[in-house]
């Protein structure tokens, strides 16, 4: 089989790492930001599925060393996602533990999720998963999040996405879905961005 456009570096992945980050995923986040104003110097951010770090390294650098970043992978961070104002914790987000070491360092103002199910190759398990984690994602952001906070999580297309919607709005002033320019051509990933916490 030859080789496609997932094994070599594209544009994206390039400009990644000419500006220091592990990976192009940052610039969905990025276009995400600049058109929803998720992000603000003295945010407290919870980062969910974060390895290896490439979110993370974009949430650190527009704090500027306010705020805090919490964030959670199965997977370590890349070795030079470090920060003072960052705590990672390496554990699954099912983990009670886990949820509970993120609450205690909570609450938050923004809530990210750019976690991905291991992929099988069947569309079908594949955004069940997707839509699996998408409502863990909604849970830790209700739980978690202050009144007024934002919330961004990735979903496979074909993953429940209205029915996601549907329980975002419950939560916040607006929801909606938003396929990034750097997303793949060829992938089914898209967004769900919910704005305002509700109080």
């Amino acid at each position: 089989m030859g080789a496609n456009s997932y094994e070599k570096p594209d544009f994206w992945s390039r400009k990644a790492f000419s500006e220091g980050y592990p990976a192009r995923s940052v610039y969905k986040l990025k276009e995400m930001d600049e058109k929803f104003a998720l992000l603000k110097r003295q945010y407290r951010v919870l980062d969910l599925g974060a390895a290896p770090g490439s979110w993370t390294t974009y949430v650190l650098r527009a704090l500027s060393g306010t705020g805090i970043v919490t964030a959670i992978d199965l997977s370590p961070l890349a070795k030079d996602v470090k920060a003072d104002n960052l705590a990672f914790f390496q554990g699954d987000l099912y983990d009670e533990a886990i949820r509970s070491e993120a609450e205690r360092r909570g609450p938050y103002d923004l809530v990210v999720c750019d976690a991905a199910p291991a992929t099988t190759g069947n569309r079908t398990v594949d955004t069940v998963r997707s839509s699996g984690l998408v409502e863990l994602a909604i849970y830790y952001a209700e739980r978690m999040l202050v009144p007024g906070g934002n919330f961004v999580v990735k979903v496979f297309q074909g993953g429940g996405e209205q029915q996601h919607l549907v329980a975002m709005r419950k939560l916040f002033a607006s929801a909606r879905g938003f396929k990034p320019v750097a997303c793949r051509t060829e992938s089914f990933e898209t967004y769900l961005v919910g704005l305002g916490k509700k109080a």
